[in-house]
């Protein structure tokens, strides 16, 4: 068990930069329409690929990418990790990004958007439960179990913001990821339970009551009722009380927006997410542990709370970026790399 922080080596423009200030990443200038800095653009015989996949999840049809590492032989085997996208995000945007790096380590990966999410099916859009998340972590394990070249007796689990919410919850009971780790991890039931930072404690049964009329409503056939969908102007966006939202605003609808990528969720969902907690029976993992997030992330505490409650392992770290905060982990190049750096050395160990 350690704690380490990570100090910088290097100083540079970037210092005191937040998402808003970042060159933009745009989708639309790529074929596969990923939206992050260094992303493929073509596929090459001997390079890193990218191979965009679909298949069937309790009748639903899941978009996913799968990333193959350089000089790829689909009759070797390799170790392979399952990305798990954060909450709004899509496979295009930072899972996209971590999915590629770790394929220019050697791994195969793949991540997929939810199911109701991104470019999946399902209806009405935009549901965010948590059973469906960890069914869609248990999916990808299927599907990349059968690819060629996967030895899925090393599988890894890779889960950011949200998706390392979700991924704590998946492994606790999925024992085919061998190793698990998160990145910026959020604990989407305790936030949208207590609010963000436990902001919102005193109005937890009033937002009950209004999920309670949301499923109602929709039930009887009438319109699905979205929260967390707000189009903000910069004022509006400077003026929000938490980094994360600030810096959240730029990367997700500013610097990396992808048309597929939102914030909103079924108002109904609320009646799931609000009865979750990322922690509960958080001690069933025995596999690895590895946890990352910025020293500056206003969601660290998330991770902080996690961690000691991992009683089910010995093996487990917390790392902590010097100066990062939780959107920065997803775009800045010195962050990402010691944020890679870090996971590359645990799943070569623990793979």
């Amino acid at each position: 068990m350690k704690n380490t922080l990570l100090k910088a080596t290097l100083m540079s423009a970037l210092v005191g930069l937040c998402a808003g200030e970042a060159g933009a990443a745009d989708y639309k200038k790529n074929p596969f329409t990923l939206a992050y800095d260094g992303a493929l653009t073509r596929n090459e015989p001997g390079k890193v690929n990218i191979h965009p996949v679909s298949y069937k999840l309790n009748g639903l049809d899941i978009a996913a990418n799968v990333y193959t590492p350089a000089n790829y032989d689909a009759k070797k085997v390799y170790p392979t990790v399952v990305v798990a996208h954060p909450n709004g995000g899509v496979k295009e945007q930072v899972a996209g990004l971590y999915a590629q790096r770790l394929a220019e380590q050697g791994y195969i990966t793949i991540t997929a958007d939810a199911a109701y999410q991104g470019a999946s099916g399902g209806q009405p859009r935009s549901i965010d439960k948590p059973a469906y998340r960890i069914e869609d972590i248990h999916g990808m394990a299927d599907f990349i179990s059968q690819y060629a070249g996967v030895d899925s007796t090393r599988l890894g689990l890779l889960g950011i913001c949200g998706g390392g919410g979700y991924s704590l919850a998946a492994a606790q009971t999925d024992k085919r990821f061998k190793s698990l780790a998160t990145v910026s991890m959020f604990n989407s039931g305790r936030v949208r339970r207590n609010g963000y930072n436990d902001s919102q404690l005193d109005s937890i049964q009033q937002r009950l009551l209004q999920a309670s009329a949301a499923r109602a409503q929709e039930a009887a056939g009438g319109a699905v009722l979205y929260s967390g969908d707000a189009n903000l102007t910069d004022e509006q966006i400077a003026k929000l009380p938490f980094e994360l939202y600030r810096q959240g605003y730029e990367y997700y609808w500013k610097t990396h927006a992808h048309p597929n990528s939102t914030f909103k969720y079924t108002t109904s969902s609320l009646l799931d997410l609000m009865r979750f907690d990322a922690t509960n029976q958080i001690e069933l993992i025995n596999q690895p542990l590895l946890m990352i997030a910025g020293s500056k992330a206003d969601s660290l505490y998330m991770s902080q709370d996690a961690f000691p409650k991992a009683t089910g392992t010995q093996d487990k770290e917390l790392f902590i970026i010097d100066g990062a905060t939780h959107i920065e982990t997803y775009w800045v190049p010195r962050y990402v790399d010691a944020a890679i750096g870090k996971l590359t050395a645990f799943y070569a160990r623990t793979l």
